[in-house]
């Protein structure tokens, strides 16, 4: 198995405010707006170096996305940033009907996703946006693993056209990809090899999956772990090419399991090759104040977790094939 090590714990908010820091300086047509919480999505670096490319809006968040889909027919790339649960929930309408249908230019940015939010408690740590968005025709789905992926990705979905939500989070995690890796929306990243079952994670799961996978070498089980990065498009050919050499499958988000990255992949394969599956993720329940490692823990998405799944659908396995 390779080894996978990181020298530091960064929040993957920071990358983003890297990545939009970045993309600000290689393209001038990208804009940025904000519903308040310019710190809490470390935007302040491009506020200070664009300020007439930036626009607060405040605790307006539906205008602000229809704001932003008014400013593509002028050419402009707007990043409209907030709360994931505000970004998605409190603007959904706005975002189905000025940007999805009209196929709009805009970059949605949600921060503080998921239950990792930790002390704000249910009411801000979304779990369903994932579903939300990737029901939307034309939206892009994108949720990176650390800060160096996010930077990539922000830096990625500034050359892309077309609507996008890129979903990152509040606490430091471990950072293990590569500073100056290229970002290729749609294609999945193979980070270990494997012979005995898929592990498919995404966001702050992906590197609990490489934890999972030291662990069950131990056991002397090979997990293959991806890195699906981008819930939609999905990366049908590589989930499938390694499904049908394992024929075990282990999904892995900090998400319902109704309409996540699981959901995602268990349709693929109920139409192309149906395996056995186990699915990690959060089962039909709001979140509630706590740590992130203690809801974590809580909620059934850690290690040991993908590593029990491991172990319960390679029973399925044996018996069924």
């Amino acid at each position: 198995m390779k080894k996978y090590s990181f020298t530091e714990k960064k929040e993957t908010r920071a990358g983003f405010g890297a990545g939009l820091l970045e993309a600000g300086r290689k393209n001038p047509n990208v804009v940025a707006l904000c519903a308040d919480l310019v710190g809490s999505l470390k935007m302040e670096s491009f506020v200070k170096e664009f300020p007439n490319r930036f626009f607060q809006t405040g605790i307006a968040e539906a205008n602000m996305v229809t704001i932003a889909a008014g400013m593509t027919i002028g050419g402009k790339i707007p990043f409209a940033g907030t709360f994931a649960v505000f970004a998605t929930g409190r603007s959904y309408d706005q975002i189905r009907q000025s940007i999805a249908y009209s196929n709009k230019n805009v970059k949605i940015c949600g921060s503080h996703a998921g239950v990792t939010l930790g002390e704000d408690g249910a009411t801000h740590q979304i779990l369903e946006d994932i579903g939300l968005m990737k029901m939307l025709p034309n939206i892009t789905v994108i949720n990176p693993c650390d800060f160096n992926q996010t930077k990539a990705a922000t830096l990625a979905i500034a050359e892309y056209f077309g609507p996008v939500y890129l979903r990152f989070g509040r606490p430091a995690v471990p950072n293990f990809t590569p500073a100056n890796q290229v970002f290729e929306i749609g294609k999945a990243v193979l980070l270990n090899e494997g012979k005995d079952v898929s592990i498919f994670a995404t966001g702050h799961l992906v590197w609990k999956a490489i934890e999972a996978a030291e662990i069950l070498e131990s056991k002397n089980i090979s997990a293959e772990v991806i890195n699906i990065h981008t819930i939609k498009p999905l990366d049908k050919i590589a989930i499938l090419e390694s499904v049908k050499k394992t024929k075990a499958v282990v999904s892995a988000e900090e998400h319902f399991l109704n309409g996540g990255l699981g959901d995602s992949i268990s349709q693929l394969l109920s139409r192309n090759f149906p395996a056995p599956m186990e699915m990690v993720g959060i089962d039909d329940k709001f979140g509630q104040s706590g740590l992130p490692d203690e809801l974590m823990k809580k909620y059934n998405i850690d290690t040991i977790n993908i590593v029990e799944a491991v172990e319960n659908v390679l029973s399925r396995k044996t018996n069924c094939c």
